[in-house]
């Protein structure tokens, strides 16, 4: 994950507008090997065709592991990534098309990476500049075991930071929905200037939505500093996505259990139980990505208005606040709606009964192992780098397509699994002759989601 800090170096130019999305590379990257390839103009996307896009930054990484396991290379990373591979995952061509994210390109970017990024058919804008070097990032683990998540993240080159102003005049601006990466000070005015611009350039002016927001708090800013801004942040975003970590040092302590060291999911609910206590009377959703245990959803109650109930005139104001010597308090202070005769319209409200549930990795340990090892799946994670933000990228796309929050969930762990099979990306195998559909690491992924919604007990689809 990149951290929240100032731009280095805004030596890009803006990339693609709606009438063209996938650049061809520029002639500052025949530098690197390779001349460009000229591509065919594409139609202009309708404004209505993007489900998901990120803010997230495009990063080629270079991951070090202690001896005697060696370094990888020129990995394609970063959170903006990882992420378009999580809701890409789900979204086989051509709805492939309905992805979308950008990727700047310095003139040390590898053909081989922009090949990998066309294999995928995405409405990625890739952004040559011939005056700077692609960002890339510094991963250093401080344990060869993949279940070892303590990792170290610096940037080697110059970070280019994605704002609301990047996606504009493109159909990637109003996306169903926007995956964030950022502190909350910023979640908040990214938010704002693209509720701006999403009104400016709706087509036809009154087609305006609002979009889900699913906000990743940045881990260097999870602090308790800053856990008023983060309170200040949650009315403004449909979900909010800490892991483990990060929801542990909003509140100051470490999230881990004190005998053994592993995460702790007892403090996981204490944390999002105190946090939700502290806000006002309405619904927020918190989701805790916590590695191996998975994910806990924390949603407290709400009230929600009956759509179908006629709707009625709303009382006359008093003055002094409008309290008279009938006012019905308990249903003042529980919120709730009362007519123009000063009865409790209890019939038109509905309440929200909340979440409070844990859901598992798609990768699990098993008590029941044979000699031969099957049953352990957890030994197929190979590298956890991503796995956070695939899940992520998983469920925004589940949430842009109508799905509850637990199959949300449940999109986002099986993304996730395949993010954390290999170091860098699952291989893609293209729809065949066969016609069973894509492959990814050689399976499908719709299998592995029936897989999952029956372990969790969720209706499939």
């Amino acid at each position: 994950m990149e951290p929240d800090t100032a731009e280095i170096s805004t030596g890009v130019t803006s990339g693609s507008g709606s009438g063209s999305w996938v650049t061809s590379e520029a002639s500052s990257i025949s530098g690197a090997g390779v001349e460009p390839e000229p591509l065919e103009p594409e139609e202009p996307l309708p404004q209505d065709a993007i489900d998901f896009v990120t803010l997230g930054m495009f990063i080629i990484d270079e991951i070090e592991y202690p001896p005697p396991r060696p370094p990888v290379r020129d990995i394609l990373g970063g959170a903006g990534t990882y992420s378009a591979l999580g809701a890409r995952l789900f979204s086989p061509p051509p709805l492939s098309k309905s992805v979308g994210w950008i990727v700047d390109q310095g003139t040390d970017f590898p053909p081989s990476i922009t090949s990998l990024i066309k294999s995928w058919s995405t409405s990625a804008i890739l952004r040559p500049n011939p005056s700077r070097l692609t960002t890339r990032g510094w991963n250093g683990y401080t344990s060869a075991s993949p279940d070892d998540q303590h990792r170290s993240f610096k940037y080697t080159t110059p970070k280019r930071r994605l704002t609301a102003a990047d996606l504009s005049d493109t159909a990637l601006l109003h996306a169903r929905a926007i995956h964030l990466i950022c502190s909350p000070t910023r979640c908040r005015e990214l938010i704002s200037d693209l509720t701006t611009l999403r009104k400016a350039q709706a087509n036809p002016p009154d087609s305006y939505t609002k979009p889900f927001i699913i906000w990743e708090p940045v881990p260097d800013l999870c602090t308790p500093d800053e856990l008023l801004n983060c309170t200040n942040t949650l009315p403004l975003v449909d979900i909010c996505s800490p892991n483990h970590a990060e929801l542990a040092g909003f509140m100051g302590t470490s999230g881990l259990d004190p005998l053994t060291g592993e995460i702790s999911t007892s403090a996981v609910e204490q944390a999002c139980e105190q946090l939700l206590a502290s806000m006002p009377l309405q619904s927020y959703t918190l989701i805790i990505r916590a590695g191996e245990k998975g994910c806990y959803i924390a949603k407290n109650g709400g009230r929600k208005r009956n759509p179908s109930a006629p709707k009625k005139k709303k009382a006359a104001a008093f003055f002094h606040g409008g309290l008279q010597h009938d006012t019905d308090m308990e249903a003042l202070f529980a919120g709730l709606l009362q007519d123009e005769e000063g009865h409790v319209a209890r019939e038109e409200m509905e309440v929200d009964p909340g979440i409070e549930k844990w859901m598992p990795a798609y990768f699990q340990p098993s008590t029941h192992i044979t000699d031969s090892g099957e049953g352990d799946t957890s030994s197929r994670v190979v590298d956890p780098t991503g796995g956070g933000n695939t899940f992520l990228g998983g469920l925004s796309v589940a949430l842009a397509r109508g799905k509850t929050i637990e199959e949300a969930c449940a999109w986002g762990a099986v993304a996730a699994s395949f993010a954390i099979e290999q170091v860098g990306m699952p291989t893609l195998q293209p729809e065949g002759k066969d016609g069973e559909g894509e492959r990814w690491n050689g399976e499908r992924v719709e299998d592995r989601l029936k897989e999952y919604m029956k372990r969790v007990s969720l209706p499939v689809s």
